[in-house]
């Protein structure tokens, strides 16, 4: 019988909060390094940027992510180009270091039609809302994986509150009996929209909800960039390896609102805001890149300046996208059309027609 406060699982951590390593053990060089902290830097004023422009009526209602940038980058750098990411909307700075085009989650934002498609042969399936419904589909796609014999691994991306669905807990089972390459990645920034995470669950942590599916849990500092990587490249290489999937719960903070529908000051005190500012996962990389001598103001704010030209260049290009007409919602239903569905595209054309006065 297990012993609900003695299951063990310690927090991995690389960097102590002042950006001091705690291990000498780290396999990236120093370019390596500065293309996550690049990254990091890149999503996160992608992010800032996105909410100014909701607030002008821009792009539609937006969940930003700032403060989860090491969880998300340090994890997807770690991935192969095969790997493939299930991602719900808080995902953006995942799906960008795998390959998504910035210009495609603006799109998204805008509610263009084309925002949801990836493009051909980048294996991110379209942005999930459904809580925890991506789970189910990567556990899905890691065992067509393995019959296919291919060697790719699926990977989720879920908070800590898509943890208290069904969804999740049947796709942890079936991923566990059929030993299928998968990671479960949980960002566990505590408020699920506004409900903390002790009310969700009675669990000491998310990983050890592991163990009642037989899969390997870790449990990792989410604002430790280089933890977050090295925990994600053991998973991988496990999945790889056939010996099935592992639940990773990344201990972070959503800086801002659930959404910019949301205002957190109503349900979170400035305290908890305030503890985990010091802990920001930015701020804490680069005291780590100026302790090795790769970073400094200067550089830093080249960087800034390039990446506000690429973000700006992306949103120009964005919002000079024509839009697309209702009748091409019918195109992307099904690969081949049938029958019914021509019909019903035929059933809308006659409709414009008649409203427009055509």
């Amino acid at each position: 019988m297990y012993d609900e406060k003695n299951l063990n699982h310690e927090m991995v951590q690389f960097m102590d909060q002042y950006g001091s390593l705690l291990h000498d053990n780290i396999d990236l060089n120093d370019s390596q390094l500065l293309e996550i902290y690049n990254w990091m830097l890149k999503t996160r004023l992608f992010d800032e940027k996105m909410v100014r422009m909701q607030r002008q009526g821009r792009i539609g209602t937006y969940a930003p992510f700032s403060g989860q940038e090491a969880s998300q980058v340090g994890s997807t750098y770690a991935m192969e180009k095969d790997d493939w990411i299930f991602s719900s909307y808080r995902e953006i700075a995942a799906t960008m270091v795998h390959g998504l085009p910035m210009q495609q989650s603006i799109l998204y934002a805008k509610g263009h039609m084309y925002g949801g498609q990836s493009p051909d042969k980048l294996n991110i399936f379209p942005i999930q809302i459904i809580i925890a419904g991506q789970t189910l589909h990567a556990a899905g796609c890691a065992l067509a994986s393995k019959l296919k014999g291919e060697n790719d691994v699926s990977v989720s991306y879920f908070g800590d509150g898509a943890t208290s669905e069904g969804d999740f807990h049947e796709a942890l089972n079936i991923a566990s009996v059929f030993k299928v390459p998968s990671v479960f990645f949980c960002q566990n920034n505590h408020w699920a929209i506004s409900v903390p995470l002790h009310q969700q669950t009675a669990s000491q942590t998310i990983a050890q909800k592991a163990i009642a599916y037989g899969v390997k849990g870790v449990r990792v500092d989410g604002n430790d960039v280089l933890a977050v990587y090295h925990v994600m490249k053991e998973a991988l290489e496990s999945a790889r390896n056939g010996e099935g999937p592992t639940l990773i719960e990344a201990v972070t903070y959503r800086q801002g609102p659930h959404t910019t529908a949301d205002d957190p000051t109503k349900y979170r005190n400035n305290d908890e805001v305030n503890e985990w500012a010091k802990k920001d996962p930015i701020d804490r990389f680069r005291t780590f890149l100026n302790k090795r001598g790769l970073m400094d103001e200067d550089k830093q704010e080249k960087m800034k300046g390039i990446v506000n030209e690429e973000i700006e260049k992306a949103v120009a290009e964005a919002e000079s996208t024509d839009r697309v007409t209702v009748d091409k919602a019918f195109d992307y239903v099904y690969d081949k059309p049938h029958k019914l569905l021509l019909e019903q595209q035929e059933e809308s054309r006659q409709f414009l027609t008649i409203k427009e006065g055509r």
